[in-house]
């Protein structure tokens, strides 16, 4: 899309003369039936749902993944939703337990995923409490999942099913994340690898003939970690089948791109049978800068399922990086928006503004059969030191070091040398440069699961 700043009119006006003349195809025509832009939702019994549904026409949001408890609180949301001409598709966690957790964890404990050092998650915590995710490779599981699939599937009026959580634990966290719980993920460390249950080495072996457990560094066997990609794969498209039964769409929202979340949560989900994919593709959680949605969709629209429609899913902002974080989807081929969530638009300017965008928007992909082509590049730049943005972010993290080190508030300008590769490991690419004018040297370190920048750390080196 064009920048949100132009007038509606003008906007409607360069967007279709960048568009006119392309070839209207068949998977244009079914891109366009689903709702454009979305919202991931908690509902509980109680709520003003139909006010919160006016937000959503009010901003021209016209599709919800929506989470509630049973399948009941659908059939009272779902109506309420449709008076305002509002899809809906059920928000459901699957390999990680949510409203039947406790009831599991008493009844099924041996279901529970295991780590590398062979603690499951049944009575062991991984970062958070509700962590609590389940073995795929169980026949049992696979039924329990497909089972309550089902009851959602019968609820009258559902558009569609929306999983979650489909994956291992996180064996790397997104770098924002690693001060909140004082860890540093360089590496695949044994405490966050999981996938180790009995159940799964066993099937493993008999593919492979040997346990991963016998190499030196489990995390770089390619098999190993293909093989967990593939349980996953399996109960996804085990759910796909389910939901395609009953004439329900199917749709997932995945880590940003398959390549990185096979690595960072073992999800290989360009082998998915979706409809409708909304890869979560949070750039304050990576790098901090708009340019990770960028790459993220470009090497999206390269991997993903043919059949599959991308979508972009991404936080949302109170502000003017909403928009430009939708424009860095929509021109690089995503074909629709999904922000966690409608709540943060708080203010009456940035409501009017996304109602604008997104009817824009939408008149747009109307004009061109139902499909939006990407206007810029084919290529994700995974060069570190090309992404201006995120090199002004590492120069910030740089000036605050120095000036903590040297006991200062004030932040000094740099005299940065040549950046010197130190190592690299992995996705690890780790650099030296040594600021002249505070006689500092920083270590600069840059992470590339798949073919992105996905993360960056910066911290003080060895003394000048």
């Amino acid at each position: 899309m064009k920048k949100y700043l132009l007038p509606a009119f003008l906007l409607l006006f360069v967007a279709v003369g960048v568009f006119a003349g392309r070839k209207n195809t068949k998977a244009a025509a079914i891109t366009g039936e689903y709702p454009m832009f979305w919202t991931w939702l908690d509902y509980r019994s109680g709520m003003n749902f139909d006010s919160i549904c006016q937000v959503m026409n009010d901003v021209g949001m016209d599709g919800i993944m929506l989470n509630a408890p049973t399948p009941d609180d659908y059939r009272i949301a779902i109506p309420i939703a449709h008076k305002h001409g509002i899809e809906v598709y059920a928000w459901l966690w699957t390999m990680n337990l949510e409203h039947d957790r406790d009831k599991i964890l008493k009844e099924h404990p041996d279901w529970f995923s295991m780590n590398r050092n062979g603690k499951s998650l049944a009575d062991t915590t991984a970062y958070v409490n509700y962590y609590k995710f389940l073995c795929p490779a169980l026949p049992e599981v696979r039924q329990f999942i497909k089972e309550k699939i089902k009851a959602y599937c019968e609820v009258e009026g559902l558009n569609g099913i929306a999983i979650d959580y489909h994956r291992f634990v996180d064996a790397v966290l997104p770098t924002t994340l690693w001060p909140r719980y004082g860890i540093v993920q360089d590496r695949e460390y044994p405490a966050w690898d999981y996938g180790y249950h009995p159940a799964m080495l066993r099937k493993f072996k008999e593919q492979y003939g040997y346990d991963p457990r016998e190499q030196a560094d489990p995390s770089l066997d390619v098999k190993w970690r293909q093989f967990r990609c593939e349980q996953i794969t399996e109960v996804a498209n085990m759910i796909a089948e389910t939901v395609h039964s009953y004439g329900k769409k199917m749709a997932a929202s995945p880590f940003p791109t398959p390549k990185m979340a096979s690595r960072m949560v073992r999800q290989d989900w360009k082998k998915w049978n979706l409809d409708i994919v909304f890869p979560m593709v949070y750039h304050t959680f990576y790098t901090e800068d708009v340019s990770f949605i960028s790459d993220c969709t470009i090497e999206n629209v390269r991997d993903k399922n043919a059949m599959t429609t991308l979508y972009c899913g991404m936080t949302a902002t109170n502000g003017p990086e909403m928009f430009r974080c939708m424009d860095a989807a929509l021109d690089n081929g995503a074909q629709g928006i999904a922000v966690f969530t409608v709540n943060s638009l708080r203010s009456p300017e940035v409501r009017r503004q996304f109602k604008a965008y997104a009817d824009s928007a939408r008149t747009v992909r109307r004009a061109n059969g139902g499909v939006l082509k990407a206007v810029h590049s084919t290529v994700a730049d995974a060069n570190p030191f090309s992404h201006q943005g995120v090199m002004k972010l590492v120069r910030q993290r740089m000036r605050q070091l120095a000036a903590k080190s040297a006991g200062k508030t004030e932040l000094a300008p740099l005299s940065l040398g040549e950046y010197e590769e130190m190592d690299s490991y992995d996705a690890t690419r780790r650099y030296r440069v040594v600021d002249a004018n505070s006689k500092t040297a920083f270590c600069v370190t840059f992470y590339l699961y798949g073919d992105v920048l996905s993360g960056w750390d910066v911290t003080v080196s060895d003394a000048f």
